[in-house]
C-alpha cells in the first residue's frame, strides 16, 4: 500500500506523507515507549487490522523511521524499534499529545486505555519546572494497568510496570483528569474517592503540579 502524496515540496508535507497515514503515529507512540514484537504492537492497538499494521510498519521502515532487529537466542524473535531518525519524533509527539490532552473528557464506550498511551501521557504532561529538587517514585494504577514515574530533580523516567519501593501509589480512574487539569485540588480528589493512596499522600499535590493538562483557551470574541 503506497502512502498518499500531497504534491508539495514542503518538509511538513513530507512528514505527513510518512506518519500521517492512519495508525502510523500511534505505532510510533508505542515504539517510543520501547521496542516491540508485531504481536505486542497489535495487542496495544487491537483495532488495527493485522494487514494494515504490517503495511504501516513496512512504510515506516522504508522511510527510515523503524527498523527490524532479530533478538538473540533463546528468544530469536523479530522486534521493531525506532531508528535514531525515528526517535527525533519524540518531542513532536509529546507536544502534540499535550495539545490533544486539552480535548479529553472521559473515555467513550469504544475507547480503551493502554499501558503505552498512559506512559506517553505522563511524558506529554510533565512540567520539569515543578519537579526541581524532588526525588520521588510514583506508581499509578488505572484498573489493570500499572505504570510508574521516577522523578529526579526535574527529570522524568516513565515506564510500564510497578516500582520496587514507590513513595506514593495512586489508584485512579478517569476522574484524575480533573486533578491534572487543576479543576480540583489534591484534598478534593481524595475526599471524592477519585484517587486512593498508599504512601506519602503529600506527594499528590506535587504530582498534580508536575503532570498538568492545560485548559482550552477561551475563544476570542468576534468583533
Amino acid at each position: 500500500m503506497k502512502a498518499r502524496a500531497y504534491g508539495q515540496f514542503c518538509g511538513l508535507a513530507r512528514a505527513i506523507e510518512v506518519v500521517g497515514e492512519r495508525w502510523a503515529v500511534l505505532i510510533v507512540r508505542d515504539l517510543l515507549v520501547g521496542p516491540k514484537r508485531f504481536t505486542d504492537l497489535h495487542r496495544g492497538l487491537p483495532k488495527i487490522p493485522t494487514n494494515v499494521l504490517a503495511s504501516r510498519l513496512k512504510q515506516l521502515e522504508g522511510a527510515g523511521v523503524v527498523r527490524r532487529r532479530l533478538l538473540p537466542r533463546p528468544e530469536s524473535s523479530v522486534i521493531y524499534e525506532l531508528t535514531e531518525y525515528g526517535m527525533e519524533l519524540e518531542d513532536v509527539l509529546i507536544r502534540l499529545g499535550r495539545w490533544g490532552a486539552k480535548l479529553l473528557d472521559v473515555p467513550g464506550p469504544d475507547e480503551i486505555i493502554t499501558v503505552d498511551s498512559m506512559v506517553m501521557a505522563l511524558r506529554s504532561t510533565f512540567r520539569a519546572e515543578y519537579a526541581r529538587g524532588l526525588h520521588a517514585g510514583y506508581e499509578l494504577h488505572f484498573g489493570d494497568i500499572v505504570i510508574h514515574a521516577l522523578v529526579s530533580d526535574g527529570k522524568l523516567e516513565a515506564s510500564a510496570g510497578p516500582l520496587p519501593a514507590p513513595d506514593l501509589i495512586i489508584e485512579a480512574g478517569p476522574g484524575i483528569k480533573d486533578l491534572m487539569a487543576g479543576e480540583i485540588d489534591a484534598n478534593e480528589a481524595i475526599e471524592k474517592g477519585i484517587v486512593q493512596l498508599t504512601g506519602d499522600a503529600s506527594l499528590l499535590t506535587r504530582f498534580a503540579q508536575m503532570f498538568r493538562i492545560d485548559p482550552m483557551p477561551a475563544e476570542t470574541p468576534h468583533s
